[in-house]
């Protein structure tokens, strides 16, 4: 099991985070969905564990925690993005790196996903970067910043994300000649996150064979860079 522990952002300030995973393995910070720093992604923190990796789990929200998607919603909108992807994100990879892992990558979800994008462009430390069904305004991309690959998992179903955006970002990329995978799946947002149907959301569904199909991608993926 894991441990709540304090590390320091680039700026000297400082954020919590939920650390799981042995110190002297690759290491992976995942970046939560707008519900917080919750049970559901602190599995997906273990699933990484399990298979080698060790985890930091960023507290975006600073101890906040909701079901509801209205406060999921005000939570996320009171978040400075740019902030949490330079500061809280970019300070959990050095974390990581300055205490035993050699290499490090990022894995977000959903809102997590768009800082993930984001992340690729501000935190040069990581080696790695995957973002699952989300993506930030794409005037807010500037694809000459991102060195470290990346991988993208998206739905075609997705309306929080349309898919079209996922095609205009991927122009962006390949203009840039950045090296990426995006892969679209059959599936609504969210469709990774087991609790998705238990959130009684029309919008969210879960895919188990998407979702099995995309963590094997990921796994790969960090096999190849972060190894």
């Amino acid at each position: 099991m894991g441990e709540m522990i304090s590390f320091k952002r680039p700026d000297g300030g400082s954020c919590e985070g939920y650390l799981v995973g042995a110190a002297k393995a690759p290491g992976i910070v995942v970046i939560q969905e707008w519900w917080g720093l919750n049970d559901q992604i602190k599995r997906v923190a273990e699933r990484f564990v399990a298979v080698g990796y060790r985890v930091l789990v960023p507290d975006l929200f600073r101890g906040q925690v909701t079901m509801e998607a209205k406060e999921a919603e005000h939570l996320m909108n009171d978040l400075n993005f740019v902030d949490a992807a330079s500061q809280d994100i970019r300070g959990a990879v050095q974390y990581l790196r300055a205490s035993g892992s050699a290499h490090v990558g990022v894995s977000g979800y959903c809102m997590g996903g768009a800082l993930t994008v984001l992340t690729a462009m501000l935190v040069p430390e990581s080696d790695a970067n995957v973002t699952w069904y989300g993506y930030p305004p794409l005037e807010y991309v500037d694809p000459g910043k991102i060195k470290a690959p990346l991988l993208g998992h998206f739905g075609t179903q997705d309306q929080f994300f349309a898919i079209g955006g996922v095609d205009a970002l991927e122009a962006k990329l390949k203009g840039a000649r950045v090296g990426y995978e995006f892969y679209r799946y059959e599936a609504k947002h969210a469709f990774a996150n087991e609790e998705a149907d238990s959130m009684k959301l029309p919008l969210l569904g879960y895919a188990p064979k998407a979702a099995a199909l995309a963590w094997d991608r990921t796994l790969a993926f960090f096999e190849k860079y972060l190894h």
